[in-house]
């Protein structure tokens, strides 16, 4: 009786301890992630007091150029300079982040990957800021344009007189700047989670469609609504999906070498 009694009150014990050591792995990951969290917040805050210092600079560049070049902006409201002044300040502090951010989800991931893997997703970290830019200075001087001349367009044909807030004109332009700048990330977070196991080319070739509609819907959404504007976007965006498809076999195919010479080595030890 005290036998079964003490085996019983043993797997009871092991079961407990097994809860808890799978609990002080999940409490250690929670609590590594945030630590990256703040992290990241710390660097965004710092990131938003050094906008906020070159904000007027930034404002007075960007008025000198073409299409607010010439154009009489104005403010509805007492709160739109401090408005602006808090948006030029995000959008430096996002710029001045991303690649402390990569840094920081790399960070989090590297007690899982092997030590190649750590080396091979160390390098996406310079190409966040890269592709950043590239997608910046695409969405100003292709996307932006094309939008704004055409809703000045419309206006015109409507016999419109238009007055132009300061709050109104920046919006429309960071609300196609941002969500376009960020897509051009694509091709690393592809080739990041490729790196890293959860995706891979034949499951992105099986979700094309769905990647197609929502580049389409995306190109759709922040342009004019006429074709021509649509397709600048849309194209890019779907070269971008097929370029990051692309590179993610470029990855799973080193990854499948990699292992088939582990399988040989193991073989050959055997």
């Amino acid at each position: 009786m005290s036998t079964s009694q003490d085996k019983a009150s043993g797997q009871s014990f092991d079961r407990a301890r097994i809860r808890e050591e799978g609990l002080m792995p999940l409490f250690e990951h929670l609590g590594e992630l945030r630590k990256r969290i703040i992290y990241m917040l710390i660097v965004i805050v710092l990131g938003l007091i050094i906008g906020l210092v070159i904000a007027e600079p930034a404002y007075n560049f960007l008025m000198e150029q073409e299409p607010a070049k010439g154009l009489q902006l104005h403010a509805f409201s007492l709160w739109d300079g401090i408005g602006i002044y808090m948006k030029f300040a995000f959008v430096i502090a996002l710029l001045l982040a991303i690649p402390f951010t990569a840094y920081q989800l790399w960070a989090f991931v590297k007690p899982a990957l092997k030590p190649n893997e750590q080396r091979a997703t160390i390098k996406y970290i310079p190409f966040a800021l890269i592709m950043f830019l590239v997608g910046l200075a695409f969405s100003y001087f292709v996307v932006f344009p094309l939008a704004f001349h055409f809703t000045r367009k419309i206006s015109a044909n409507l016999n419109l007189e238009e007055t132009i807030g300061i709050t109104q004109y920046f919006s429309f332009m960071f609300n196609i700047l941002i969500p376009i700048s960020l897509l051009f990330e694509l091709p690393l977070v592809i080739m990041f989670l490729t790196a890293i196991r959860i995706l891979n080319p034949v499951r992105l070739r099986k979700m094309r469609r769905i990647a197609y509609f929502l580049m389409i819907f995306i190109g759709v959404v922040v342009t004019p609504p006429d074709f021509v504007s649509d397709s600048l976007v849309a194209i890019p965006l779907i070269i971008l999906y097929e370029i990051s498809v692309l590179l993610s076999g470029t990855v799973y195919k080193k990854q499948l070498a990699a292992a088939e010479k582990r399988e040989a080595e193991w073989a050959a030890g055997q």
